[in-house]
């Protein structure tokens, strides 16, 4: 198999930079995300890339940059929530060791800060989050070699349990 060692999806929030690297380091090769990818190249922050040339723009980044790492980066890769949305990237994924890092709502919730009293973000950003975690778990699901919940779980020990799974495999 050509490519990562692991791909890394999920839903934001879920601890695929922080598992990934993780991971990475208990396998001894290299992390790469793809968010921190596109920073580097175009010279500013995800969220900059969003309000100052639009979600079209960084997605198109996303899925080129996407597809150069799945083509040939060795390591461990960890792919932006929306990236698994491209049908290329989909295809691109067939075959490879992804794994769903599958989150719960109520864990999403508070690790994006949006349990507290007043949310940072006006409006409903509780029920976009919802709305978002239900369109694409699907997708999650369907392209996952391996499915591993991570509420109420330490990294360092889901990232030991990763190592574990992929070093049992051929």
């Amino acid at each position: 198999m050509s490519g990562p060692v692991a791909i890394l999806i999920g839903p934001p929030g879920a601890g695929k930079s922080t598992v990934g690297a993780l991971l990475a380091g208990q396998l001894g090769v290299a992390f790469t995300d793809t968010d921190t990818a596109i920073e580097e190249s175009v010279g500013k922050p995800v969220s900059d890339i969003f309000v100052q040339d639009g979600e079209p723009a960084f997605r198109a980044l996303e899925q080129a940059t996407a597809a150069r790492l799945i083509g040939g980066e060795p390591g461990v890769l960890a792919l932006g929530g929306g990236a698994v949305l491209d049908p290329a990237t989909q295809r691109l994924l067939a075959g490879q060791r992804v794994i769903y890092l599958e989150t719960g709502f109520r864990t999403m919730v508070h690790r994006s800060g949006l349990d507290g009293p007043h949310p940072p973000i006006p409006g409903n950003p509780r029920g976009r989050l919802k709305q978002m975690l239900d369109e694409r778990h699907p997708v999650y699901a369907g392209l996952a070699w391996r499915t591993v919940c991570t509420d109420d779980r330490n990294p360092e020990d889901l990232a030991g349990f990763l190592a574990a799974e992929l070093a049992a495999q051929p």
